[in-house]
């Protein structure tokens, strides 16, 4: 048995052909996918953002009620590690830059081999000392927490001057190692290719032939790195959504690269796969770009999602069950025959695949100190922090790192050394002060009919429904062995818990 992932980043269902029929984004091979395999209408994100997702696809559990963005813990179970330990061979081809730093640097060593691809946004590539030409535009991109300008905005630039073409590409060549993988290895058995691209991911740089599928008229400053409010002109914001869909459209030409291998040689027998993304992202919707710094709309939460298993065969069918990322890990162990660790919380998809069977009423989702949401498909539930208690969050955690740092000295001198939960093995954790990340307390909490409003547009005032959401809420914290202070910082641990 074999299996791929192809993983994308920041990837917008409603920006892809099979879940609107409106959108002219051009993608024949998300098409063609959808027609091959059992696409998901209600795929949920767990953990926000890009390593905390990926936590999630190797734990099979939620990450953001106990701790940011950072490495897998020694109390970690790893899907592709317990498949490597029991005789399945698991290999990683990524461009995705966060794997090499502070906060992500024990993931891709958890895979019998491994390799990269350099260049990605602001990825600290080519030793360029001096300024580098940058051209005007119309906003500087700042960082995600809102109060600086993005680290990586200067090396974006020295890494565009070696990405010229299209086979200069980080996620070109990504996809023609998958390719390379796939042929050198499609007679054996017992392998998993996991197959990513930082891609659509801001900034959107894409080659001029992608480009040049959406024809403009365009004349104003350079934009394709959009964050945070959305307060750019018309033609502005038309631009940077047309270098966004001309990017999906590369992603798009590199996915056909990986389903012609499917069918050169008829992996459709044998080999599951699996296509998906971490999270969506605003592109001008409710009046923002990217993510964090503003509710999960579903335009980030609610996500595409595409599985094919050799087992069932089923094609050009769509599944209406709440599913999540953590769902990955469970279900390519029990395909791979392997048992499911009991901190796994996700499910094994092969039924839902199968005839559509539930595996959840409701899915939990969030990003660490940020909301916590709520949603059982038809309704969603964003619940914040009270006011005052937006800070009152902490790190529990054994590997104090964040995304391209190790934690100061000042956050570990007034560290704890406290018990565990049900998942850490019997270990004891550090617990580290942290605060709100995003300054997304401001928000508050809302309320949203997904069947009537799709595009929550407005919140709803139904205080028997809301009552009733937060007490599915806490059920499912306390499901995931949420730390206490979680229930006070959100104002429902008295009422609910």
């Amino acid at each position: 048995m074999k299996a791929v992932i192809v993983f994308y980043d920041s990837l917008n269902k409603r920006y892809l052909p099979p879940y609107n029929s409106e959108c002219d984004t051009i993608a024949p091979n998300f098409s063609r996918l959808a027609e091959r395999s059992v696409k998901f209408d209600n795929s949920y994100v767990g953990s926000m953002p890009c390593m905390p997702a990926r936590r999630e696809l190797h734990t099979g559990r939620y990450n953001f009620l106990h701790r940011e963005w950072g490495p897998l813990e020694p109390f970690d179970d790893s899907m592709p590690e317990i498949l490597r330990n029991n005789g399945v061979y698991t290999h990683l081809i990524s461009d995705h830059l966060h794997y090499w730093e502070d906060g992500g640097s024990n993931y891709h060593t958890r895979y019998s081999s491994w390799e990269c691809f350099r260049g990605q946004e602001g990825d600290h590539w080519k030793g360029v000392v001096g300024d580098v030409a940058i051209p005007p535009v119309v906003k500087v991109p700042q960082n995600q927490q809102g109060n600086g300008i993005a680290s990586g905005w200067k090396y974006d630039w020295v890494n565009r001057n070696y990405i010229k073409v299209e086979d200069d590409f980080p996620q070109t060549k990504t996809f023609n190692a998958a390719v390379d993988f796939i042929r050198t290895n499609h007679d054996s058995d017992n392998w998993l290719l996991q197959v990513e691209t930082f891609d659509p991911h801001e900034p959107f740089y894409a080659p001029k032939e992608y480009l040049d599928l959406y024809p403009e008229d365009y004349d104003g400053k350079h934009f394709d790195w959009p964050r945070g409010k959305s307060d750019e002109t018309s033609e502005e914001i038309k631009h940077c959504q047309r270098n966004y869909k001309a990017l999906v459209s590369m992603c798009d030409h590199n996915l056909g690269k990986i389903l012609d291998e499917f069918d050169k040689y008829d992996l459709w027998k044998d080999t599951m796969l699996i296509v998906g993304t971490d999270h969506g992202f605003l592109l001008s919707e409710h009046g923002y770009w990217g993510k964090n710094k503003m509710p999960y709309y579903d335009e980030i939460a609610n996500t595409p999602l595409f599985i094919y298993d050799p087992r069932l065969k089923k094609f050009n069918e769509t599944r209406n069950a709440l599913v999540q990322m953590i769902d990955w890990a469970p279900t390519l162990l029990s395909y791979f025959q392997q048992p499911i660790p009991k901190d796994m919380l996700g499910k094994d998809l092969y039924e839902t695949i199968k005839d559509d069977k539930k595996v959840r009423d409701y899915a939990l989702y969030g990003t660490f100190s940020g909301q916590v949401n709520i949603t059982d498909g038809h309704t969603c539930y964003m619940c914040g922090a009270v006011s005052g208690k937006e800070n009152e969050v902490y790190n529990y955690t054994l590997m104090p790192s964040h995304m391209t740092s190790r934690f100061s000295i000042k956050e570990l001198s007034s560290a704890e050394y406290v018990d565990g939960f049900s998942f850490t093995k019997g270990l004891k954790l550090l617990k580290v002060k942290s605060k709100d990340k995003y300054g997304v307390a401001p928000f508050g909490s809302a309320l949203y009919d997904l069947d009537n409003d799709p595009n929550q547009l407005k919140p709803i005032e139904d205080k028997e429904l809301e009552t009733r959401m937060k007490e599915e809420l806490v059920k499912l914290m306390k499901e995931n062995d949420a730390p206490k202070e979680q229930y006070e910082r959100l104002g429902i641990e008295m009422e609910h818990n």
